[in-house]
């Protein structure tokens, strides 16, 4: 009989069905929330210890935050070989992202040589960063470029991306281009840091080195 009573209790028979159902609602949803949490807190922890704990002993960090995160536009790129796919297939990496016209110039051609060392100088953690030049028309690479920095040579990804659509995304600083920098997007797609104009390569190579250290993501 007391079996009986408990089970009936549970159920709360004399409850609304409305009420049931909001009861119902609120649960799941709070169970999203958590599985969001949780997906998140490895990029969320990371940036903790980066800007709040600075475990390098209380020196800042070399690139600047963007404020609020930019997510990646729902928008199609073309990659090398000119297939159209979602800007946000390339998620799950570090991306150090530059953007210049098909005529590279001598800075857009440093901008490479950078990212490509960087990477490169992170040991074992390159796997986790992509460099990416989104190229902003639609004329033909130097073919001395690809075969330098595009994959399968060097790990940068050349993608084509509609000029418009890349400048809607990422914010030139103030009184600058947004070819005169790179910037950093997390694993997740946000849009999170940018560099200086003409950086420096070491400081950009220590910006990366602790995130990868405290981030169990990408």
């Amino acid at each position: 009989m007391n079996v009986q009573t408990n089970s009936m209790s549970q159920q709360d028979p004399t409850a609304p069905p409305d009420s049931r159902i909001d009861a119902r609602t609120r649960r799941g949803r709070l169970q999203m929330l958590m599985l969001l949490l949780v997906c998140a807190s490895p990029v969320i922890f990371s940036y903790f210890t980066f800007y709040v704990i600075k475990p390098t002993g209380g020196s800042t960090n070399y690139g600047t935050l963007i404020d609020p995160q930019r997510p990646m536009p729902a928008v199609q790129v073309a990659n090398e070989r000119a297939e159209s796919v979602p800007l946000a297939a390339f998620r799950g990496k570090w991306l150090m992202v530059m953007t210049d016209p098909s005529a590279c110039d001598e800075a857009c051609a440093k901008k490479l040589f950078t990212m490509r060392q960087i990477r490169a100088g992170q040991g074992e953690g390159r796997e986790r960063i992509v460099p990416v030049w989104l190229i902003s028309d639609n004329g033909a690479v130097d073919e001395r470029l690809s075969t330098a920095y595009n994959e399968p040579y060097a790990g940068v990804r050349f993608l084509r991306m509609d000029r418009e659509a890349i400048r809607q995304w990422l914010p030139a600083e103030s009184g600058a281009r947004i070819e005169d920098t790179v910037f950093l997007v997390d694993p997740l797609g946000n849009l999170m840091m940018r560099w200086p104009k003409e950086p420096d390569p070491k400081q950009m190579s220590s910006d990366l080195k602790k995130l990868l250290k405290y981030s169990r993501i990408g």
